[in-house]
């Protein structure tokens, strides 16, 4: 029989994975979530990082960040395997029926952000591998168009297969060893060049002033908060809750340290306004190392199309996950040619502000392992909606009057010991994963 928390039979987005149906152990979850951690942009954040804060406070936030920033990535997937639902089905948990629907949209809204992003991404690696060491001379539309179809083609192409077996078959048995041998070969070679340069500079370089240490954790833990909203659609198909947990915290951790930390490493190597990219390229052996990042990045598309897909599905039924998907990648492939990406700083800050505190919420109320059925027959849970939309305002008001003191933390600890003290009493489990 059919969860009380689908609207349909037929959806499953908001149907519990059965536990007899869950294939994931803790390798899968570790490799997937490694892989979905690594990759370009990463690293160019990193790279932001040092000029504003200076090399310690930046090796500080991106430590502490990347710890807690993955520890609510895993509290998440713990919960989304307890339950067996994906995320749109623990919004419709937490938020009700109809507002719920909100929540969705905005997801669905930021992964086409993210996705074409990612696609953007590797359409100008491509053409500085092209331009600078292949010799191709690649004019900027033309360029553009060739590569933006060329990762189009394989995300649409990805998305008409099946999710289990691309995370299984390929992402943990192949794609995970090469992408730590290209982040070990790099780490080498400007390590390397770091030594020869002196260490003791590279670690006392100040900083501008353009950010403070908190301020420089809310940028690094926004990287893992964009995550938040897709974790359980891949959770929910793990074996057991331990291992889940485990799995996603200890892989995105270390990818998002190493990449971070990558990041500060080449800028710190190299003359001062050198394009991470090229300068990637300029190690040796960077041109096959970038490849494989590359390549590797089209994991985080594929991870981001895929949670979209599952948010459009929770919407409209009839469109199966794959359909949507395809229509997805399809219409992030236009997107990445006419797009502008500009500034990521206020996009990865903008996407905090309303996915911190809707995560509170939701980890208050469900993070126990259990949920309320007779949540899903109310269109709305007032006491929840309020409590998320006040978390906005939190977090914008105090990225406005106390920048010093950061703004993801601390609506995060409000949001979910509000949402906590709220809870309702009468709550009854969900068939749950081994402990």
């Amino acid at each position: 029989m059919a969860s009380p928390l689908s609207s349909s039979p037929a959806n499953q987005a908001l149907t519990p994975v059965a536990p007899g149906n869950r294939v994931f152990h803790f390798h899968e979850h570790a490799a997937l979530w490694f892989s979905l951690g690594t990759g370009l942009l990463v690293m160019q954040i990193g790279a932001y990082l040092v000029p504003a804060v200076g090399t310690r406070d930046a090796v500080i936030a991106i430590v502490l960040g990347s710890l807690i920033g993955a520890g609510l990535l895993g509290w998440t997937a713990r919960l989304g395997c307890q339950t067996g639902l994906a995320s749109a089905g623990l919004m419709h948990a937490t938020y009700g029926s109809a507002f719920a629907k909100l929540p969705v949209l905005l997801n669905i809204a930021q992964l086409i952000g993210w996705t074409t992003f990612e696609l953007v991404i590797m359409q100008e690696g491509t053409v500085a591998i092209a331009t600078q060491t292949l010799g191709i001379e690649l004019d900027g539309f033309t360029g553009k168009v060739v590569a933006t179809l060329l990762w189009g083609s394989v995300l649409i192409a990805l998305m008409a297969g099946s999710m289990l077996t691309l995370v299984r078959r390929f992402v943990s048995r192949f794609a995970l060893p090469l992408v730590i041998a290209s982040l070990a070969w790099l780490t080498w070679q400007f390590g390397t060049r770091l030594v020869a340069q002196g260490f003791e500079g590279f670690w006392n370089r100040p900083g501008t002033g353009g950010m403070g240490l908190f301020s420089a954790m809310d940028l690094v833990i926004a990287m893992p908060v964009s995550w938040l909203p897709l974790v359980a659609d891949y959770a929910r198909h793990g074996k057991r809750t331990a291992t889940t947990f485990g799995g996603t915290w200890l892989g995105y951790a270390l990818a998002n340290i190493w990449c971070y930390a990558l990041g500060v490493l080449v800028v710190s190597t190299v003359e001062p306004g050198t394009n991470l990219v090229s300068a990637l390229l300029l190690a040796q052996g960077g041109l096959i190392a970038l490849g494989l990042i590359l390549l590797d990045e089209m994991d985080n598309a594929y991870g981001d199309a895929h949670s979209g897909a599952v948010s459009v599905h929770s919407l409209r039924p009839r469109w199966s996950i794959r359909a949507a998907g395809l229509g997805f990648a399809a219409v992030c492939t236009a997107l990445a040619l006419v797009l502008p990406i500009h500034t990521l700083e206020p996009f990865l800050l903008l996407l905090s502000s309303v996915f911190v505190p809707l995560y509170g919420v939701i980890l208050g109320r469900l993070g126990s392992g259990t949920v309320v059925p007779s949540l899903s027959a109310r269109p709305v849970d007032w006491s929840a909606a309020a409590l998320w939309l006040a978390g906005i305002a939190t977090y914008h008001l105090l990225k406005q009057y106390a920048p010093d003191l950061g703004s993801a933390l601390p609506t995060l600890a409000l949001t979910f010991v509000l949402a906590a003290l709220t809870r309702p009493r009468n709550t009854t489990g969900l068939a749950t994963a081994g402990a």
